[in-house]
């Protein structure tokens, strides 16, 4: 099935970092134009941004949209000459169940089952494999079982349908999740990451984005949460300063380096 992106050119002559961008939309909704503000915004700090479609769910449940990260990073790497990215400096930016999707795929980058989309003419190379530089997760759900068990308990039906939607049921939940993999010393990539939330998002647990942050580091990884105060889960609400400061985070991030 083809898939379409959006692909954001800072401007110079590069090379830049780089990053695949994943809207949110509970794995059922949304498309590469869902980022678009936003996406301009980080292009404008200096990294190349490609903003993709992903399969939805029902018709595409898990892994497909897991697949279709991992084959946008290889496409990404591979023509990155084109676009001024560096493909030794690309990495992964995902919104809410985007949020996931980037750091599920980086966690696993080479799963056959992850790996299952191939581009024409894509070699696997050591500069094209989907192995990402860092990854970055805005409001992300980084933890699916837990956010499901949330929306049971406050009868929040539409994400509980999305959930289901997606991964059919609990058992690919806990499965394909990112802190249980941790915690069950299972192989996984981990690429210096950031993980932001809103302390007011109610779409989540609140110790989702510090719950992942310290598995990582357990597992002997590079994570830091930010907890903004007083936000919510859209980043199109978000305020100025938060904005500014998560956008300043990621720069830093992307261009190869993470303060403790």
């Amino acid at each position: 099935m083809p898939l379409k992106a959006l692909i954001y050119r800072p401007a110079g002559e590069g090379p830049f970092p780089a990053v695949v961008c994943v809207h949110g939309g509970a794995w059922v909704a949304g498309d590469r134009f869902a980022t678009q503000g936003f996406a301009e915004r980080v292009a404008q700090t200096g990294i190349v941004v490609m903003a993709i479609d992903t399969r939805l769910a029902p018709q595409h449940p898990y892994p497909a949209a897991v697949a279709d990260v991992n084959c946008a990073t290889r496409w990404l790497k591979h023509h990155a000459a084109e676009y001024g990215a560096d493909p030794l400096r690309t990495g992964g930016l995902g919104i809410s169940s985007g949020g996931y999707l980037v750091l599920l795929s980086a966690m696993r980058f080479d799963d056959p089952r992850y790996c299952q989309e191939k581009p024409a003419n894509l070699p696997l190379t050591a500069l094209t494999d989907a192995r990402m530089a860092f990854v970055v997760t805005c409001s992300g759900v980084l933890d699916p079982l837990a956010r499901f068990a949330l929306a049971e308990k406050n009868g929040n039906l539409a994400i509980t349908l999305c959930h289901r939607a997606f991964f059919r049921n609990p058992q690919t939940m806990e499965e394909a999740n990112p802190p249980l993999i941790l915690s069950r010393h299972e192989k996984a990539d981990l690429p210096p990451a950031l993980f932001f939330q809103g302390s007011d998002d109610p779409r989540l647990p609140p110790d989702t984005a510090a719950k992942t942050a310290a598995a990582w580091r357990k597992a002997g990884g590079r994570g830091k949460a930010i907890l903004y105060p007083e936000t919510g889960h859209a980043v199109g609400t978000w305020r100025r300063k938060e904005l500014a400061d998560m956008l300043s985070r990621l720069h830093e991030l992307a261009s190869g380096s993470l303060s403790s």
